[in-house]
């Protein structure tokens, strides 16, 4: 299909996400808005998020997309560059009004200081263009499920701090050096801690596993995070609990 320099039909769009989320008795599913002008792309995403549920609204611009997310969304998924503008100012602006919503930045500008700006702009993660279309709606769903929390830049648990936006983690004030995957586990522990997760949990929330794989990384990966935590082995800062799946102890 050609769409050369013809305008997309922003009104297409809302109808057809209107129509997605429509519900003869109960409220629609939370709105998810996205901000993209590649139009193939926006339709491939829009599609994708309508499959599993999500009613989706699309926009080609930043003073588009910021009037939307005004108007409130769940999840906001904002591309870089948007008909010669950073897609960041929609953030950006948000922020400074004091608006939350959770926001997904898509970008094929991928080199680290570019994502260090986005996150420091507001943004809450960053995927880089080409990317997978199902990894892009477990990182949309895993930001519906922080919620409140999304917004938060560091965190603090007992010894243990983290810096969402430096991605580093201290210990006793010691820096920790963590592989990604490793970063992204310690996060999802530390957003809970002294509560107990399967898992199944983590292979879904982490992982993006839509299914109970049988695998050992789970158990693998925590023993590396452990030794990297406290090379001694004397502080048992993430616990077994039997049978169950495992804890963040905050005492350690």
């Amino acid at each position: 299909m050609a769409f050369g320099n013809e305008a997309m039909s922003t009104s297409s769009f809302e109808d057809g996400a209107r129509a997605a989320a429509r519900s003869s008795d109960a409220s629609p599913p939370p709105l998810i808005l996205v901000v993209e002008d590649e139009r193939d792309l926006a339709e491939e995403i829009r599609l994708e998020l309508q499959a599993s549920g999500h009613p989706v609204q699309l926009s080609e611009t930043v003073d588009d997309g910021l009037r939307i997310a005004r108007s409130g969304a769940a999840v906001l998924v904002i591309d870089r560059m948007l008909n010669g503008e950073d897609g960041l100012a929609i953030i950006e602006t948000l922020r400074a009004e004091g608006n939350a919503t959770p926001a997904l930045v898509i970008s094929a500008l991928s080199s680290v200081d570019e994502r260090i700006n986005g996150l420091k702009a507001g943004g809450d993660d960053y995927l880089i263009k080409p990317f997978d279309i199902r990894e892009l709606t477990a990182r949309v769903e895993a930001l519906m499920r922080r919620g409140g929390d999304a917004r938060q830049t560091r965190l603090q648990v007992g010894p243990l701090e983290m810096d969402l936006v430096d991605r580093t983690v201290h210990c006793d004030g010691k820096l920790v050096d963590l592989l990604p995957r490793e970063f992204a586990l310690l996060e999802y522990f530390m957003r809970r801690p002294g509560q107990i997760v399967t898992r199944a949990m983590l292979l879904e929330d982490v992982w993006n596993f839509k299914f109970m794989a049988q695998t050992n990384v789970v158990d693998v990966q925590i023993g590396n995070l452990r030794r990297k935590l406290d090379p001694t082995g004397v502080r048992r800062f993430i616990v077994n609990i039997r049978a169950v799946g495992f804890k963040l102890n905050a005492d350690a």
